[in-house]
């Protein structure tokens, strides 16, 4: 399988490396055929069952030069000696993944979301400080994807690499770690996430009162329910107006919504 490199213009230091410009990508696969309006919020007008929701860029850990990085080397022929952001023959999945991911294609104000439902993997996009309708950039069924790995080396340990059946691949910024992790364990089946409707009216309660008490920018929850049984919920708050870094603000409860303490393993 053919690799697909950066070009070496997006070796300089400061530079983020995203999917390379100019090197085919165009909605016409498989993916960008299925591509619809849908409705806003991410919490409907999609049936979530998994609604781990991560805003998404290129990849965002460039070794060159001086860009700030996290961890060691876990493949150096892809991270050290060249840094690709797909591995992808033609006509494979890799290849339709939306153009819209690359920062620095994409128009400015655009955001690009991750969904994962039990049936498919979604790529959404959305113009910030818009309430219209989020576009459908790609959609591929869960059986199609093969794995997500959480990449070390990389900003703030947020990279994330889709791997799909076929093997071909593509690698992905989620903004924060805590995202990329919780992809990873959802695909190896440690974590379950659940929808808004399965919460007690306790925990709902509990979720109301936290949110209210976030900075201004937050993205929609995330519920997962832990090995011990105690649910996660998980809040991403833009570090910097612009950004696409985050950090996390997370509560644990109870099946009523009182406080919950971690069990060895859930964590």
């Amino acid at each position: 399988m053919p690799l697909v490199p950066r070009p070496a213009a997006r070796r300089h230091p400061g530079r983020t490396p995203g999917l390379a410009p100019g090197f085919g990508l165009h909605p016409r696969g498989t993916g960008d055929r299925a591509a619809r309006r849908t409705g806003r919020a991410l919490a409907f007008g999609i049936p979530l069952l998994a609604n781990l929701v991560a805003n998404l860029g290129g990849a965002s850990g460039s070794p060159f030069g001086s860009v700030p990085t996290t961890g060691k080397p876990e493949e150096r022929e892809n991270e050290v000696d060249d840094f690709p952001v797909m591995w992808a023959a033609p006509g494979t999945l890799a290849r339709t993944a939306p153009w819209q991911l690359d920062p620095d294609r994409r128009p400015q104000g655009y955001t690009t979301d991750l969904v994962l439902t039990s049936r498919r993997l979604l790529f959404l996009g959305t113009r910030t400080g818009t309430l219209g309708k989020a576009d459908v950039l790609a959609e591929y069924p869960r059986e199609s994807l093969a794995a997500a790995r959480r990449m070390r080396f990389s900003e703030v340990e947020a990279d994330v690499r889709l791997t799909f059946a076929a093997g071909s691949w593509i690698r992905l910024f989620t903004g924060n770690p805590d995202s990329a992790r919780r992809l990873a364990e959802i695909f190896e089946g440690t974590v379950d996430v659940l929808p808004e409707s399965d919460l007690t009216p306790g925990q709902r309660d509990r979720v109301t009162r936290f949110l209210a008490d976030l900075p201004a920018g937050a993205q929609p929850p995330a519920f997962s329910r832990l090995r011990s049984g105690i649910d996660l919920v998980e809040v991403r708050v833009p570090v910097k107006a612009g950004k696409d870094v985050h950090e996390t603000h997370s509560i644990l409860m109870g099946p009523s919504g009182e406080p919950a303490q971690p069990k060895p393993g859930d964590l």
